[in-house]
């Protein structure tokens, strides 16, 4: 429902006649009406506005508690230095004569000339 528009809200929008259940019931509420609006007029809208006490205040110092201060550790030098490059891997051998790609992105190792011949006369 509330992704539909306002036309389908049944809790309605507009102001109605307030039915009261009775004469006293209506003379009570008037009288409350009233007495709310004399308690609003008679509020000085200058008034100095009371800030929260969290604003006022100032913030504690943040750290360890006391008597658990954190003494200075040094970080461990291996002497080793900064991380090198790793050296790219090659192979060696010579049981794989190369690669091939047969269909789209399949690569495949090729061990001999005649693979080598299968996979160059294969239909793509």
């Amino acid at each position: 429902m509330s992704l539909v528009g306002p036309w389908l809200n049944d809790l309605g929008n507009k102001k109605r006649k307030v039915k009261y259940a009775s004469a006293e019931a209506k003379k009570r509420d008037l009288e409350l009406q009233a007495e709310w609006n004399k308690l609003k007029a008679s509020i000085d809208k200058t008034a100095k506005v009371i800030q929260p006490r969290s604003l006022t205040r100032p913030f504690p110092k943040l750290g360890p508690p006391p008597g658990r201060e954190t003494r200075f550790i040094p970080s461990l030098d291996t002497g080793a230095g900064v991380g090198a490059k790793k050296e790219n891997p090659v192979y060696t051998g010579d049981k794989v004569l190369g690669v091939s790609i047969v269909h789209k992105s399949c690569l495949q190792p090729v061990f001999s000339e005649t693979e080598a011949k299968d996979f160059a006369s294969m239909r793509r």
